[in-house]
């Protein structure tokens, strides 16, 4: 064989096995700084805080700090993509939730990701309910009462959501679909100035995730009247499920971590296994019930069929609700 050939073979064959080599060593050192956690949301979001919450604690079981790294913007659009284009060596974890991995992306004409096939999964960690949740200048106290004062054609009388593709665009759509009621839609740069137009009553209602709304429901700067799970919870007492006065409503939401395609599999599995041990720290769920949180741990291909339902859903939703890409 001609030497000029064969050199530069036996080099690629020499550099093709010192790859998996130099995987697996880095590997055995992981994680030796620290790690960056992409939050696709707006800071003060219900996202951010509870990404906060477990990212806290995961750099203390993983033996790293673990850094937030907000990347707003489309609905989590940004920061998906973002995520997805990250070096898959386990330094960059991605917060997946409902919104910004299965339905920001079907209001995009053209999404650059896709939450099944561009993502190594981790793991499930929490179920995210919603709060309906009004000004407390208003002579709201329930649903039916919510419902009346919408139809009563009262003015102003603004639904505040996230953004466009958000999970309290979705949630506060599918809310007045089924209560029969037309309310102007008010999307904002994010969860937080969101729940500040409510406080403010530049908005007069809106549907958001629990830890969004429990912050301000505490403080006297938000007046709960439901939640939207099928049945009442221990999480939040006092405040009873949508599906009392219309029946069948059920609207949650669920968080997990992805990392980016082609992370090394010993690499997520101390990940998973960092997280796992991070929830069940006193002060993850302490901070979670504060939240009005549910801990929810389910492996990767459980949490995979998670993800894959809740698209489907969401695809059904947004056509029954009529909205389009942008």
């Amino acid at each position: 064989m001609n030497t000029r050939i064969w050199l530069p073979l036996a080099m690629a064959s020499s550099l093709l096995g010192a790859a998996p080599a130099a995987a697996q060593e880095a590997s055995k050192s992981y994680p030796s700084r620290p790690i960056r956690l992409i939050v696709p949301n707006t800071p003060g979001s219900a996202v951010d805080t509870l990404s906060r919450i477990v990212g806290n604690e995961l750099g203390n079981t993983i033996g790293q700090q673990v850094v937030m790294d907000n990347r707003a913007g489309a609905g989590g659009i940004i920061g998906m993509e973002i995520a997805k284009d990250a070096n898959p060596d386990g330094y960059t974890l991605i917060s997946a939730t409902t919104a910004a991995s299965t339905i920001a992306r079907l209001l995009q004409k053209r999404a650059l990701f896709h939450p099944i096939n561009d993502y190594d999964y981790v793991a499930q960690y929490a179920v995210t309910l919603n709060v309906l949740v009004v000004n407390p200048t208003l002579p709201i106290k329930s649903v039916k009462e919510l419902i009346a004062y919408a139809k009563s054609g009262k003015t102003p009388f603004n639904m505040a959501s996230a953004g466009a593709g958000s999970q309290s665009h979705l949630s506060g759509a599918y809310f007045q679909q089924r209560a029969g009621i037309n309310s102007l839609h008010v999307p904002y740069k994010g969860g937080g100035p969101s729940s500040a137009s409510v406080v403010a009553n530049e908005s007069q209602w809106t549907l958001i995730p629990a830890p969004a709304a429990m912050v301000h429901v505490n403080a006297g700067r938000m007046r709960a009247i439901a939640q939207t799970l099928p049945k009442p919870t221990a999480l939040l007492p006092g405040i009873p499920p949508i599906a009392d006065s219309i029946p069948g409503f059920d609207y949650s939401g669920w968080m997990g971590l992805f990392l980016p395609k082609g992370t090394p599999k010993a690499v997520n599995d101390k990940v998973r296994a960092a997280l796992v041990k991070a929830m069940n720290a006193p002060a993850v769920k302490k901070g979670m019930a504060i939240q009005a949180t549910e801990i929810v741990i389910l492996g990767p291909a459980e949490f995979r069929k998670v993800v894959q339902e809740s698209m489907v859903t969401n695809e059904k939703l947004v056509r029954s609700l009529g909205l389009t890409a942008n």
